[in-house]
């Protein structure tokens, strides 16, 4: 099933499409939420501590495949727009192709690297065998994980946000149950986390590959696709590069952070790990919106409808800030609560403190985050990615620098503060430019 997000009611066209994602990204959070919890309280706060520590380098790697769809996402989301269905297939084919190479390469070079790269960040010895570990069998599936966001990123620039949903329910699900008999029962640790989450990226990534191209032969075409085009791939690669370097330049940022943080002990990790899961759910959710209005607006262009554009903005920022509202709610006055879901029992004192401080200073300023990713969500649909890097290079650069100055003065609290003053100067600089780019489109209809 394809949408076309080119007509209808803007406000109904983005909360329907929305939704989907939305609930996607919940149950994709849980089921990572699920590993530190499970981790936790079965295997206690060094293996907690140890899935935290490896966690900014896992999120390169997801960055990587985030960036790559959301490249191939814009173009064929301009394509369908403009109704060339024979060149969509073929930007589709072109697309899983590239991802399959690109992933076997980043896979063997990772789990390669991954000693190395756990002495980049500080690990403590007390948990560095165990978050090699797992850094290196969520690597061996990383290929699954390409292949699931490059099908997120089609279905989504098609205007169908439901059917990867299914798979991911069905995926989390799995995750879960698996974290629990792998960790609880047959008392694997770390490595039983892995190996769930490995299985259900596996799971995840073939049933939405194989959907994907059972709902392409819906597409009527004036002639044979080419299976693959390097002109395509060119394309592609405009839009994907920026953005798999913006993904990547803000995990390796993060690496600099936890580095910093690892120097503090495994308790404070432990408390980190808790918190960051809980801010990159709410912070993921809040993409979605940016997500969303990122294929309206390609498919807008595409069509050369610029007048929804900003009506697409308006209703996409409508959404997303109040679903910040909730997460602030939730996250600054149930935090002991939800901090210590992670622990086990009073053995953690520390790491809860910890853990509560982190949301408590952080998550009041997710408004302002939820606001720039809508205004992301325009500039990567208009193809303006230069803009979108400047205003996320702007972001990561302050709060990395922050983080070291101000942990110098303050400890681990300082650089919590680095966050906010970070989101600030961004969400500024992304609605500067988002007025240019309509501004300009304005002139050229």
């Amino acid at each position: 099933m394809v949408n076309d997000l080119t007509k209808g009611k803007t406000s109904r066209v983005i909360f329907n499409f929305s939704i989907p994602l939305f609930i996607s990204v919940v149950f994709q959070q849980m089921y990572n939420i699920a590993d530190s919890v499970i981790a936790g309280r079965f295997a206690g706060e060094a293996a907690l501590a140890a899935v935290g520590a490896s966690y900014p380098i896992t999120n390169i790697f997801n960055a990587i495949a985030v960036g790559c769809n959301i490249g191939c996402g814009v173009v064929i989301s301009q394509l369908f727009g403009a109704g060339k269905y024979r060149k969509v297939k073929t930007a589709v084919s072109t697309s899983i192709i590239t991802s399959i190479v690109i992933s076997a390469v980043l896979t063997a070079s990772g789990i390669l690297l991954t000693p190395a790269l756990m002495k980049l960040i500080n690990t403590p010895d007390d948990i560095f065998n165990d978050s090699a570990l797992y850094l290196e069998i969520y690597i061996g599936g990383f290929t699954f994980l390409f292949l699931y966001n490059i099908a997120n990123g089609v279905f989504a620039s098609l205007g169908n946000s439901r059917t990867p949903l299914y798979f991911l329910i069905f995926s989390s699900v799995t995750n879960v149950l698996l974290d629990y008999i792998f960790v609880a029962e047959f008392k694997m640790g770390v490595s039983g986390v892995a190996w769930a989450t490995f299985i259900a990226q596996g799971v995840a990534g073939v049933l939405a590959v194989f959907a994907l191209l059972y709902h392409l032969k819906a597409l009527q075409t004036d002639g044979k696709a080419k299976v693959f085009s390097f002109d395509m791939l060119k394309k592609i690669s405009k839009i994907s590069i920026p953005s798999v370097l913006q993904q990547s330049f803000v995990s390796v940022g993060n690496v600099f952070i936890q580095g910093e943080i690892n120097s503090y002990g495994s308790a404070v990790i432990a408390g980190y790990s808790a918190a960051i899961k809980l801010n990159t759910f709410a912070v993921n959710a809040l993409v979605t919106f940016g997500n969303s209005v990122s294929s309206f607006t390609a498919q807008n262009v595409g069509a050369k409808k610029y007048e929804r554009i900003k009506e697409g903005l308006k209703s996409g920022a409508v959404l997303a800030v109040i679903t910040a509202v909730i997460f602030t709610f939730v996250y600054v006055i149930f935090s002991e609560t939800l901090i210590g879901a992670f622990m086990e029992g009073d053995k953690s004192t520390l790491a809860l403190e910890t853990g509560k401080q982190f949301l408590i200073i952080v998550e009041p300023f997710l408004c302002a985050i939820a606001f720039k990713v809508v205004c992301d969500g325009v500039l990567r649909g208009t193809g303006n990615m230069n803009y979108f890097m400047t205003a996320t290079f702007a972001d990561l650069v302050l709060r990395v620098i922050l983080a070291f100055i101000f942990s110098n003065i303050l400890g681990a609290v300082g650089i919590w503060l680095s966050w906010p003053i970070g989101w600030l100067l961004a969400v500024v600089l992304s609605f500067v430019f988002y007025k240019k780019v309509v501004n300009k489109l304005k002139i050229e209809s």
